[in-house]
């Protein structure tokens, strides 16, 4: 029996599944948020930053001597300043042993290689001074050749960084025969009775998060505190000390309330650096916050990559190899995990298939625009597009059902757990169960029917259906297979339970929440494992002080691993319990059962609560001998594999063929995420998540000139939808049980992102197809669906 099963038997409602509303939002509603822009120091200064206009230059001159007598200046710094000390951005993923990589100043010392980055800082009284102080600044450049295209830069026609030889940094290769986990994909290609060769763009994308970066650095105490708009403080204190070769028990890094992330703030950043450094110099507290400007041209950005595919397969539909070539953007440097990102994917081209060979090979490449590097999903949605995309393009081929072909190739529930081709083990799904249910949500024959009649009557507003399916690799965590690929760090998680004398309850975490709903999820968790009511529980995280181990929150892990992790840690609560209760009412250990919080002696009405265990415990007077005076208790938690949720996403356009507009009709999506926590909390995920993804297909794209400069560098010129612009999704779950943790649970945080852009695509190009478009580039905007119909238009004549 599980604890919430027995707290449901004590009598007590289990608060595993309660739609909670989110304990963490009253203070951000009523404007009591401590953002990191919010913090006041005294006698603190305000940094500003020159960025360079051009993506490739020379530096051959700064002069800051008319910037230094402004008003409110306190001192001006150029790369030369602080090249002695500034040392290289970390990067943790060494994806090969042969990877090149570029040092990584946070301050341009000699040449500059994006638009956007950083030559010069100022420091004034405030931040108005110091902004002022950034146009008395004379840069002089020299202009070198610029590397934007992928397939040029791969070619070596021109160098982003001549001293490496190559723009290629690494390449890195999956292949199922030599792995041993299936055939060789070349016998396939060349076995083939049907052949689909295809190349898609995985356009640019800015991850767009609702608060700017900000920074402060206080080096006053002992003790140097750094609080940070920043979804990684663990990992961002390790680096830092790391980096700059600081004592790491003299750095205290604090993420107070972060406003969204993405990814992009999973980051140790220019910025983060250079205020540590100069205030370290100056002695003084500095606060840097970023525009939104320089958040889009300066922040990492995400995605980016050339996918040439091959699938291989036979007449009656079935899938029998896969072969990815991929050339990824590195940007111009190396962040934190820039390598890796687009390797987390190769696991997952595959998707919920059993074929039988595969095959990806992945080249890193540099250009000169600003670094790529997590972004919601980070590899999975750009391999789930790939999939599933070709999976509708093998359907188109053979006049197939886009819904049966891929019936042909999945697994089916009774063949878990699956060893997939791609070399992991699946461990549950019922793909058939979430497809069913979508299927019937979404009226998938219905709409087929009035599809086929706005063909025949030649309607202009024509209606498109998409299908889209997914499986991902959740719950970035087991240490040793992050081992295996390189990774500079393990996957683990940290929870710490501690029992106050009057029975309530703090829980650390060393999960750094940033928009998740953790406070109110590790609530319900400890409030069922311990019996506590949901009010008395209070949960700390985002301070490397009061949370001193953990590994942050990115790769939709919070949950599966953090919030396991809790789940341990209360465990041990319980089991230090047991024996002073069994002392207190005088019985053996084995006697004694746990429910709804309190110890009973089986076979009696004798009882003693947990609560009250605390108190004595606090009291010591009359414990067991040799039992220390204490219930707190920590967990480490490192699963054995990744968590594997999966769903089903249906999407029904309506264009118009005259103008290119579209519009989404109807949005169905049936996911599978195991056992759920808190069920509003994942209605807001999968919501946004659906969100980010359509607004891949149809609105975002990163967009340079042929100078390198970002054209659409505010959100006047990078589109991004409202509410306006969606449907009301209809959204439901299935649920297939976790196996490998003990609330069966398995992430969500990325679900919506990672299958909506196909399901868009594939159906604008369902729309389009009998107007002779067999291909679209996204964002899929009126003027490129227009183009598109013009085109076929032009070519049918």
């Amino acid at each position: 029996m599980t604890t919430t099963e027995s707290r449901s038997a004590s009598g007590v409602e289990p608060e595993i599944g309660q739609s909670r509303r989110r304990k963490e939002d009253e203070h951000l509603l009523t404007g009591r948020t401590r953002w990191t822009d919010n913090i006041v120091l005294p006698g603190m200064l305000h940094a500003a930053i020159l960025r360079s206009p051009f993506s490739h230059a020379r530096i051959t001159g700064i002069d800051v001597e008319g910037a230094k007598t402004l008003p409110g200046v306190i001192a001006v710094y150029t790369g030369a300043d602080l090249a002695e000390e500034q040392g290289s951005l970390p990067c943790a993923w060494p994806i090969t042993e042969d990877q090149l990589a570029p040092p990584a100043p946070s301050l341009a010392v000699d040449t500059v290689n994006f638009a956007g980055e950083a030559v010069a800082v100022v420091v004034a009284r405030t931040a108005y001074e110091a902004h002022d102080a950034l146009d008395s600044i004379d840069v002089d450049y020299e202009d070198l050749p610029v590397v934007l295209d992928l397939t040029d830069a791969a070619a070596d026609t021109e160098l982003v960084h001549p001293d490496l030889g190559t723009n290629r940094s690494a390449t890195w290769t999956f292949d199922s025969a030599e792995a041993g986990s299936g055939g060789n994909v070349e016998d396939a290609i060349r076995d083939a009775e049907v052949l689909i060769e295809r190349t898609f763009r995985q356009q640019r994308l800015i991850p767009a998060f609702m608060e700017p970066r900000s920074v402060v650095v206080d080096p006053t105490a002992t003790q140097i505190t750094m609080w940070s708009a920043t979804q990684v403080p663990h990992v961002l204190k390790l680096m830092l000390a790391m980096s700059l070769g600081i004592p790491e028990h003299k750095l205290r890094v604090i993420a107070p309330d972060v406003g969204g992330g993405f990814g992009g703030k999973l980051q140790v950043t220019p910025e983060e650096v250079l205020t540590l450094l100069i205030a370290r110099r100056l002695h003084k507290p500095v606060k840097y916050t970023e525009s939104r400007s320089e958040s889009m041209v300066a922040a990492h950005h995400g995605r980016d990559q050339v996918q040439k595919l091959t699938l291989a397969a036979r007449r009656d539909g079935t899938v029998t190899g896969f072969k990815v070539e991929l050339l990824a953007d590195m940007g111009a440097y190396l962040r934190l995990v820039t390598p890796g990102v687009p390797i987390l994917g190769a696991f997952m081209f595959t998707g919920i298939y059993k074929f039988d060979s595969y095959r990806f090979t992945c080249t890193n490449v540099f250009t000169n625009k600003v670094p790529t590097d997590a972004y919601r999903g980070a590899g999975r949605p750009e391999a789930t597009f790939a999939i599933e995309r070709m999976m509708d393009e093998l359907a188109v081929e053979l006049s197939m059902d886009p819904i049966e072909v891929r019936e042909k190739n999945w697994i089916k529930h009774e063949e878990f757990p699956f060893d997939s081709v791609a070399g992991l083990t699946y461990d549950s799904g019922n793909y058939e169960a979430a497809t069913a249910k979508a299927l019937e949500l979404f009226d998938y024959d219905g709409l087929r029917r009035e599809q086929a009649q706005r063909r025949e009557s030649k309607d202009p507003i024509q209606l498109g259906i998409g299908v889209s399916t997914f499986t991902e690799m959740c719950g970035l965590a087991p240490s040793r297979v992050l081992g295996s690929l390189s990774y500079g760090a393990g996957g683990w998680e940290h929870a710490a339970v501690r029992m106050l004398p009057t029975g309530k309850v703090e829980v650390v975490t060393g999960s750094s929440a940033h928009g998740q709903g953790h406070e109110t999820a590790w609530s319900q968790i400890v409030a069922d494992q311990l019996g506590i009511p949901f009010d008395d529980i209070e949960i700390l995280h985002g301070d490397t002080q009061s949370s001193p181990r953990g590994l942050d929150t990115y790769g939709s892990r919070s949950l599966a691993v953090g919030g396991i992790a809790v789940v341990k840690a209360a465990e041990k609560v319980v089991a230090k319990a047991r024996p002073i209760a069994a002392h207190l009412m005088e019985c053996a250990e084995d006697d004694l059962e746990f429910t709804g919080g309190r110890f009973k002696v089986k076979g009696t009405e004798k009882s003693v609560a947990l609560t009250d265990v605390a108190l004595a415990v606090f009291a010591a007077h009359d414990l067991p001998d040799g039992v220390e005076p204490n219930l707190d208790s920590e967990a480490t938690y490192d699963p054995d594999n990744f968590s594997f949720p999966h769903g089903t996403h249906l999407c029904a356009v309506e264009i118009d063929t005259e103008t290119g507009h579209v519009r989404i009709r109807k949005y169905v999506c049936v996911d599978d995420i195991g056992h759920v926590v808190n069920p509003l909390i994942v209605e807001g995920q999968v919501h946004g998540g659906l969100a980010q993804g359509i607004s891949q297909a149809l609105y975002e794209e990163a967009v340079h000139d042929e100078s390198g400069t970002l054209l659409s560098g505010s959100f006047a010129e990078y589109l991004l939808p409202t509410a306006v612009d969606l449907p009301s999704f209809v959204t439901d779950r299935t649920n297939t049980p976790a196996p490998g943790n003990p609330l069966g649970v398995k992430g969500v945080g990325e679900a919506g992102t990672i299958a909506s852009t196909p399901a868009v695509v594939n159906s604008v190009l369902d729309a389009l197809r009998p107007f002779g478009v067999r291909s679209i580039d996204m964002p899929c905007t009126p003027m490129r669906v227009w183009h598109a119909l013009r085109s076929a238009e032009e070519t049918n004549r």
